[in-house]
């Protein structure tokens, strides 16, 4: 994809074209393979055979099992698919159209080995895991307790050895050992940096928490991914920025058939390439330090987790919120879904702008 014209607050005016075109045609793709999608679930009955009741702690939870008893066992998951497989398509289009027109379809060809190579490993192979996950659990596999899957430990081994190839590809093939300090500057980290995209990694596939209540988890994907595209559109990363528009664009289309009464979930074979996915384009825009700020409320929601978790080991079982993770607290207080979702939609969007705000005042510094 190469840089050329006339620009808009400095970004060539064809690149922000391409981008927005390659967002419309994912929304567009991933629109009409939904209903499909749907119907393929629906009709194999791809959804949970048991409700969870018991947490990882291996207390129980009636409280959730009541809440969420009729969505679990009848809606089915694996819509995820629609988020890699979007653009494993485009991707592959656009490379063959490429080859063969590239003066007419060059500009489209968004995969380049510095910027797209590993986010597509990852989401790909992230959300392979996710699927045999989702496979397992529609089968009734593993843990009947949790409802089925692969056992955590089985999740977090794979997730890490992802991290161990993103890891190596930043440090030794890109040759990255630094990482930005917003309003200081750069700082070395020699093989620190290693340690540190392995624990940013890990800490995000913890974020996959935010994935339970309609709509939720694609919206503020979505709303992540939009500023990590503004972000590398305004770094000169175009391919970057293309390959983040076009997750939104798959999102979106999702949101479309996952905003409440759901038709289906994107199950960990959405969350689980999402989350590893940020976490590698947050180390290619080297504004991993603001991912507390875009991602405010994916911290927000692994803290209460962590705190839940904390108080009942510390203080003989006593809990500080009704059901952990946060929304489905919110959810026992008696918020509507539709509720729980549109205000956490408003502070995710309100915190990537305040990420977004610190990354332009700190270009200008």
């Amino acid at each position: 994809m190469k840089s050329c014209g006339v620009d808009i607050l400095g970004m060539p005016i064809e690149e922000i074209i391409v981008v927005l075109v390659l967002f419309t045609l994912a929304f567009l793709v991933a629109f009409l393979l939904a209903p499909i999608l749907a119907r393929f679930l629906t009709r194999y009955q791809c959804w949970k055979k048991t409700v969870r009741t018991e947490a990882p702690d291996g207390s129980g939870t009636p409280l959730f099992a009541s809440l969420h008893k009729e969505k679990e066992i009848n809606t089915p998951r694996m819509a995820g698919v629609l988020f890699w497989g979007t653009t494993l398509i485009l991707a592959v289009v656009f490379w063959i159209l490429s080859y063969y027109s590239p003066t007419w379809f060059e500009p489209f060809n968004f995969l380049s080995r510095s910027q797209t190579w590993i986010p597509l490993f990852t989401l790909v192979s992230a959300s392979v895991l996710g699927l045999i996950d989702d496979l397992a659990v529609v089968k009734g596999w593993g843990a009947s307790k949790m409802g089925g899957g692969i056992k955590f430990r089985h999740r977090l081994l794979v997730v890490f050895l992802i991290s161990l190839v993103g890891a190596y590809w930043f440090h030794y093939k890109l040759g990255w050992d630094t990482i930005h300090l917003p309003f200081d500057g750069e700082i070395s980290l020699g093989f620190g940096y290693v340690i540190l995209f392995i624990l940013v990694m890990l800490g995000l596939f913890s974020g996959s928490v935010i994935d339970g209540v309609d709509g939720l988890a694609g919206g503020a994907f979505a709303i992540f991914f939009a500023s990590f595209t503004a972000i590398a559109l305004a770094r000169g990363q175009f391919e970057l920025a293309a390959f983040s528009a076009i997750l939104v664009g798959t999102l979106c289309a999702f949101l479309w058939f996952n905003i409440p009464p759901a038709r289906f979930y994107m199950g960990e074979t959405g969350i689980l390439g999402l989350t590893t996915t940020m976490a590698v384009v947050a180390f290619l825009t080297n504004t991993v330090l603001l991912l507390p700020l875009i991602g405010f409320i994916l911290f927000l929601e692994i803290g209460s987790v962590i705190l839940q978790l904390l108080s009942k080991k510390f203080r003989h079982g006593k809990k500080i919120f009704l059901i952990a993770p946060l929304h489905h607290h919110f959810e026992a207080k008696g918020w509507p879904a539709y509720q729980v979702t549109m205000r956490f939609w408003l502070i995710t969007g309100l915190s990537a702008a305040v990420g977004l705000i610190v990354y332009l005042i700190d270009r200008t510094t």
